[in-house]
């Protein structure tokens, strides 16, 4: 289980997250959706210990975040919408350094690196510099380093930035199944329809509040829009959240 209960954080005087809490369960997909500057990036920088909040708690499977940040880090992977890669490193290379930090023994490293590696259709690329990549294998590649320790949580920002169909469809499967021995993920996407398709909640953050939180059909009822897809509840929600801040 995933809590995070009044979570703030600011710059300056601009509060970026307000006082927001959700729960994710174990073997769930929590779809956190939002435009830009709503305090979605914050949030999941914050939720992977890159970032400190000004007030609040998250807990990882029991684990606070504030009290035990290794700990919690150490069963947590983390794809941001702009990985950084060494481009110097060949892609093989770049797995074994990440492996080396999170303290992934060789021959478990060597085995997760090969199965990561052709799940992702990377395993031809392994030994060819991280230069040599287009954006879609870097992303692949980020993935694999997020998942090469095995996490119990995983963070997502934007992942089908630069995917190609293929590349999207891989990583679609690979969540889905990802969720299925009991671990959590949390996804920020501006692809509503691949939220819709993969998430099992959603949470709708507008100026660092989250506006509505459940499953769709539940944001359905609760608006009375029974005819909308997510694509079109999140239109009328931050529209109607606009216009009442305006």
């Amino acid at each position: 289980m995933i809590e995070v209960q009044q979570l703030t954080k600011s710059y300056g005087s601009f509060q970026a997250v307000q006082g927001i809490s959700f729960s994710i369960k174990p073997g769930e997909i929590f779809g956190f959706l939002g435009m830009n500057g709503a305090g979605k990036t914050t949030t999941l920088r914050i939720l992977a210990g890159i970032l400190l909040p000004d007030s609040g708690s998250v807990k990882v499977f029991g684990e606070d975040l504030l009290a035990h940040p290794l700990r919690v880090k150490a069963m947590t992977g983390y794809i941001p919408d702009r990985p950084h890669l060494y481009s110097k490193l060949t892609g093989r290379e770049f797995l074994q350094f990440v492996a080396d930090l999170y303290g992934v023994d060789g021959a478990t490293a060597n085995r997760r690196s090969n199965e990561l590696l052709e799940q992702y259709a990377l395993t031809e690329w392994a030994g060819e510099l991280i230069e040599s990549y287009s954006h879609g294998m870097k992303q692949r590649l980020a993935t694999c380093a997020a998942l090469l320790h095995s996490p119990k949580f995983l963070i997502i920002d934007e992942p089908m930035v630069g995917l190609d169909p293929h590349g999207a469809l891989l990583l679609k499967k690979a969540l889905k199944s990802y969720v299925t021995n009991g671990s959590a993920v949390i996804l920020s996407t501006h692809s509503l329809n691949v939220a819709e398709e993969l998430s099992d909640r959603v949470a709708i953050i507008h100026h660092g509040s989250i506006l509505t939180m459940g499953t769709i059909q539940e944001i359905r009822n609760h608006t009375g829009k029974e005819d909308k897809n997510l694509e079109g509840l999140f239109l009328e929600l931050t529209s109607s959240a606009m216009g009442a801040l305006s």
